[in-house]
């Protein structure tokens, strides 16, 4: 597990996601053709076939009163967490909402920008190897504070059944609408509507490789938050950093799937081989060990670089999802960091943190979209709208630039549209 910058390793862990462009997609494009084609009809074959759910029968909607009577039966404790939880997540998620700005830029001219929530969205919520009620908060509590009109959740019901905690935080986070689908036939829709599943504006949140690529063949027809691949780590320190510490949050992220990666870069070799001693230690007492140790041993690595200004260089590179600082002075360290989905600091700071309590988003880049992508954010909620406006004044004191401008690209009916108003 302990490498140097010029592996080979390395680049096949970051290579990871690219099966996502292989033998799935023609499966995803079928299921999205078929559902479009037929709506309900196609929701409940690829239902009874996927997840054993006879949806004509036990019916597709979840109504508000199962949500409400989960909540109701869950545990006080669990309670207690999740409403803190959400209010952690409200309070940072407010701070990022955008307003209607506008200005006047000349006597007469008005210039500015119109926010509006979007009117509807879609949340994915997975039920496969893990329950993610998490997700419900982190998806939905942005859109109820940018102010989403119709918030609807899908998931799978796997025999039949919801995760109860699941339905829990989705009525505590306020989902309007459930429906029990899953997989790209749920994306498909989502994205196109049928009789029963109404279409929304944009869709959201995790799930396996066939949603991940559904979501990114609709995008256009609907917007999506982003491409998620498998979860990843990647975790600086320095010789002050506990190779327990850092050996358990290397795990944390092995245990979500086979294809998770975690990854260190340290400037230490003793400390790395502290950590890989640690990590197979670990690894013995968690109740995931074989996702885990499959994931470690494919996806994870130790690398050892010569000073910390060249992992700083790497961990750009890899523009990671998850980001930990574990070295002596993160605050400053930070400062060399351009590219990380979150970014966590300290000895104090583990991912779980971010995953389920402080109150950033957990819905963040993967596989080096980071480059480009932001966390999920009130802002992706919300669309935005130009205004102008001119007075009779100003638009005959801009027309001679105007008209230059429109002749240039041959557009005359542009220039007359201006013309037409300044003439005497």
């Amino acid at each position: 597990m302990i490498i140097r910058k010029d592996d080979k390793r390395l680049q096949d862990i970051l290579k990871r996601g690219e099966i996502m462009e292989g033998e799935y997609l023609h499966t995803v494009l079928d299921i999205i053709a078929d559902v479009r084609t037929r709506g309900d009809e196609s929701l409940a074959e690829l239902t009874l076939r996927f997840d054993g759910y006879d949806m004509l029968k036990g019916g597709i909607e979840i109504s508000k009163r199962e949500m409400k009577d989960a909540w109701e039966a869950l545990d006080d404790r669990l309670k207690l967490a999740l409403e803190n939880a959400k209010a952690n997540v409200i309070s940072f998620h407010e701070k990022q909402l955008e307003n209607t700005w506008i200005y006047e830029k000349t006597p007469g001219t008005f210039l500015g920008q119109k926010v509006t929530a979007l009117e509807s969205v879609g949340v994915y919520v997975p039920g496969g190897k893990a329950v993610y009620p998490s997700s419900v908060l982190m998806n939905v509590l942005p859109a109820k504070v940018a102010g989403v009109e119709e918030i609807v959740m899908v998931t799978p019901a796997t025999g039949g059944k919801v995760n109860p905690v699941v339905l829990a935080a989705a009525y505590l986070a306020g989902v309007d609408r459930g429906f029990r689908i899953g997989g790209a036939q749920a994306i498909a829709a989502l994205a196109y509507g049928t009789a029963s599943v109404p279409r929304v504006n944009k869709i959201v949140g995790p799930g396996n490789i066939y949603v991940a690529l559904a979501k990114k063949m609709v995008f256009g027809q609907v917007d999506i938050d982003m491409i998620a691949g498998p979860s990843e780590i990647l975790i600086v320190a320095d010789s002050s950093a506990d190779p327990d510490h850092v050996a358990a949050d290397m795990l944390s992220q092995a245990e979500h799937d086979e294809l998770a990666s975690a990854i260190v870069v340290t400037d230490d070799l003793e400390l790395a081989k502290e950590i890989e001693s640690s990590v197979y230690a670990q690894l013995e007492e968690l109740p995931k060990r074989e996702i885990a140790k499959k994931s470690i041993e494919k996806y994870g690595a130790i690398i050892v670089t010569d000073d910390l200004n060249e992992a700083a260089d790497i961990t750009n590179n890899i523009a990671v999802e998850h980001l930990e600082l574990c070295v002596a002075n993160p605050m400053e360290y930070m400062l060399k960091i351009r590219n990380a989905g979150a970014i966590f600091l300290g000895a104090n700071s583990p991912e779980p943190v971010g995953d389920y309590y402080a109150g950033p988003n957990h819905v963040l880049p993967t596989g080096g979209t980071a480059k480009f992508f932001s966390p999920l954010g009130t802002y992706d909620f919300q669309k935005k709208s130009s205004i102008i406006y001119y007075s009779r004044e100003q638009l005959i004191a801009d027309m001679p630039d105007i008209r230059v401008l429109a002749e240039s690209e041959e557009l005359i009916a542009h220039r007359n549209s201006v013309i037409i108003r300044t003439e005497d």
